[in-house]
This record gives C-alpha cells, structure tokens and sequence, in this order.
C-alpha cells in the first residue's frame, strides 16, 4: 500500500473556503472539475441521524481533534475513530488480494442540536439540515471499480471514464437543501494490473486511501454543499468496506463489535436500524440497511431473514409519523435490470429477490401501505418505474461515477414484465450509459408532489419526472 508520508501528516489544517467564494454555480464543467480534486484537511461533513439529527464529522492527520464552533461558542468534538492499522480480515476477495485496513486519519465527531444556527471547523461553516427541505440532490454507486474477480478495472486516473469529482461539482452548483446517497461508495478493491495506465498508481482495499480516492476528494465540493443522509450499500457491508462505513459514514454511534473488524461480530455489523429523517410539510426519509442481502431468496431461519423482517417492522412504526415517505435504500426492491445470456440475449431481471423473499411473506406489496416513494441505486444507471397496483413508485439512481451497466434495457417493456409478483407496471423510464444525478423538489404545499429532474455529469438536463402521491411519470421514456 502507498501510504501517506511524515512530511505530510505534520502539515497543518488548511483553512476550507466557502463556494460562493467562488461562484461556483457558473463555472465551467472544466473548472467544476478542477476545483474539487484539490485536498484540504481537516475534511468536514454532516451526515443526518435518526429524527434528522446532524452529526459533524470531521478527519484530520493530527493527533487532537479541530475545535467546533457552534452558534458562536467552541466546542470540543469527540473522538469517534483513532487512527490506527486494522488486521487483515476476510474479505469477499482472495486473501492474496486483500490486506489490512490503514486509516491514517483521525475520525472526531459532534452531534448537534437541531436546532443549532450555525457551526464551522477552521472557518468553514458546516451545512446544516433545514426545516423544510425543498431541494434534494440524490446520487448513488460512485466509487471507481477495480475488482479482479469480476476482470473489471476502471479507468480511474481518466475523468472521462470515472467522472464522479465533475458530477459532484454539478450537483453543488445546483445549490440542494439534502444530498441522499443510495449506496456504494468504495470500489477499489484489488490492485490494479501492472501495465494498466488507466488505473496506474491508485490506492486499493478497505483503508482511508481508497476512501479518500473514491470519496472525500472527488466529493469534497457536494460534502460542504449540504448535510447527507447515506444509505449503506453492499459495498460497505462487513465483508468489503464496513470498517471504513462505521468509521466515516455511518450516524449511529460507533460501538466495538459493530465495527467490521472482527468477522466473527458481522451479524452484528452488517446491519442498522431503521430511523427517519423529517423533510417538513409531514414529509419524511425512512433510510435502510438492505447491505447484506442476497440476490437470490433468503432461506427461512437465516440471520437475514429476520434482520429484514425487523426491519420492515420498524419501517411499518416509523411511516406512521408523516403522510409522506420516502424510502432510501442501495437495493431496488421495484426496479429492473437486465443481463445477456452466452447466446447474446437479453434477459429482463426482477428487483432484489433476496429482500423481496423475506418482505412478500409480510406484505404482498413488500413495503408498508404509507411508503410512496423508494430511492435505490445498485443498478448502475437511472431508471424510474410506476404502477397501476398499489406499489410504490420506485427510482434507481446508481449512475454517478462507477462503471455504468452496458446492457440495454428496452425502451418499451415486454407486455407482463413485472420488477416483482403482483405489481403491474404503469410507467417505465430509464437512462443507460450516461453518468449523472437526480434532484427532487416540491411542487406543492402538501408533500405529495414532487419534480423530479435528471442531469448528465455536464449539468444537463436530460429527463423530467412527476410525483404525485405513490405515481410518478416522466417526460421521455427512454434517454438517449
């Protein structure tokens, strides 16, 4: 592994400067792209916990955590992670392309009320959730892939093929209230091959290196834009990233045997409760950890089983609190994807059967009768769909940086094709092959009424969506 050098952890904070500093939303995609590459530390975010609480993170190279200054007062933050070396632990990948996990950085955190007017590190004023949230950026699956397994090895030094610092610049510009991240941040895994200029040099495994790579530094702009809510992904399950998700994403306290360290506590680690996030207007996120599920029928009496029937229980109590929800999870339970068989051709595949197992036996609809709307990534591209039969509409927006799907999906369904048994489908839309984000804003005092808007990684709009209530249709069903 490259890791950091001395020199480099004795330097000193560098003091962020806020965007409109630099009139960011009127740069050019070029510029956008320069601009958030740059690295500064102490690296600050807020990420929204349970009821909407922000908690500020931030990661520094010093041994003391940076001073918070909240509503005028400093404060002292706690100490969430040291930094420190993890033993290798087993991993989806060969031992032989695995390693310890090294986070060179030290995690501090605060969480602050809510009602807190403002707050700062070094002199960067922190995001802080609104009451009423208008304008909601949502992004998914966005780290850089570099698997041996599966022989795929991104382009990650050329940002044509890995465009995730420019879609993140663009998605600041728009200016949103709340980023949602459906999952599927870290995925340099394995080295990349000698002799690949493409990914030549990049940082691999589990540790902060690949995290900073895949994350912090192409994401830094849209991370002082706004707070996050982050929903966590198969890739951040115990067996791939989840030392890093409970270090730097995760809003729940971190506590030993949830960490990911130990493989022997991952029925531990590998799941979260449910918990909301208000929106105003009787609007509100109920985020989900699907991380550890399967993509074929969990068996009955499996761990899994009965984390997911909890947790469409919690889900089912948590939905009873507003009019509106919105469900955010990595694993579309509604969605499609599709996939060729050795012959050439293209087979339509359902949504997540795992999940889908476990949540039929509860609830034929699988989702509580209050859900309306599910946000889901996993599926590398964008893709909405609405029924005619009391389902939730669902939308997939896992197209933001990694390697995207290059099987087409049709641009017309096939008379009966359903993401799930007994749910008739009445709109389709999607968008194959372009990397981009979606925002949502509301249309209407009531909460039930939403604009949703796709863009490319140039800040483009390329389709427009409407939802009203648990039904969603777009302008063009197929983007090209």
């Amino acid at each position: 592994m490259k890791s950091l050098s001395r020199s480099f952890i004795t330097f000193m904070p560098i003091v962020f400067i806020p965007l409109t500093m630099f009139g960011c939303a009127s740069m050019s995609p070029n510029h956008l792209q320069a601009t958030d590459t740059s690295q500064h530390y102490p690296i600050t975010y807020v990420v929204l916990g349970d009821n909407g609480t922000p908690v500020v993170r931030a990661l520094t190279h010093h041994e003391q955590c940076p001073v918070l200054t909240v509503d005028g007062k400093e404060m002292a933050m706690d100490i969430r992670a040291k930094a420190e070396t993890i033993p290798q632990r087993p991993t989806l990948s060969d031992p032989s392309e695995s390693k310890p996990s090294e986070f060179q950085v030290l995690t501090c955190e605060k969480t602050l009320p809510i009602e807190t007017h403002s707050a700062s590190i070094a002199g960067q004023n922190l995001p802080l959730p609104k009451h009423d949230v208008q304008r909601i950026v949502v992004i998914g699956d966005t780290g850089c892939r570099l698997k041996k397994s599966d022989h795929a090895f991104q382009a990650c030094n050329d940002p044509e093929q890995y465009p995730f610092a420019q879609v993140a610049a663009q998605a600041a510009a728009w200016k949103p209230d709340l980023v949602i991240h459906v999952g599927d941040l870290l995925y340099r895994e394995n080295r990349c091959p000698e002799g690949n200029a493409g990914c030549k040099n990049s940082p691999w495994g589990y540790g902060f290196d690949a995290w900073n790579a895949d994350f912090f530094k192409p994401g830094r702009v849209l991370m002082q834009a706004a707070p996050w809510a982050m929903a966590r992904g198969n890739h951040e399950s115990c067996a791939r990233a989840g030392q890093g998700w409970w270090r730097f994403m995760d809003s729940s306290p971190l506590v030993v045997g949830r960490d990911c360290n130990n493989a022997a506590n991952d029925n531990i680690g590998d799941y979260t409760d449910p918990y909301a996030i208000p929106l105003g207007g009787d609007a509100q996120l109920i985020m989900l950890d699907t991380a550890n599920t399967s993509g074929k029928p969990i068996p009955e009496g499996d761990i899994r089983e009965v984390k997911y029937r909890e947790m469409y229980q919690k889900m089912d109590a948590l939905s009873q609190n507003a009019s509106y929800n919105i469900g955010v999870n990595h694993h579309p339970i509604l969605g499609f994807t599709a996939k060729k068989d050795k012959q050439g051709n293209v087979k339509l595949l359902s949504g997540n059967e795992g999940l889908q197992s476990v949540l039929s036996k509860i609830n034929p609809l699988m989702l509580p009768s209050r859900v309306n709307a599910m946000l889901s990534g996993h599926v590398h591209l964008w893709q909405e769909v609405s029924f005619s039969s009391p389902h939730p509409t669902q939308f997939i927006a896992g197209f933001s940086g990694t390697e995207e799907d290059t099987v087409p999906l049709p641009a017309t369904l096939p008379e009966g094709a359903t993401p799930a048994v007994g749910a008739v489908v009445d709109h389709f839309s999607s968008w194959v092959s372009g990397f981009g984000y979606m925002t949502m804003e509301r249309t209407s005092t009531s909460s039930n009424q939403w604009l949703v808007k796709v863009w490319d990684r140039n800040g483009k709009q390329v389709n427009t969506c409407h939802i009203e209530g648990k039904k969603s249709v777009c302008d063009i069903g197929q983007v090209q």
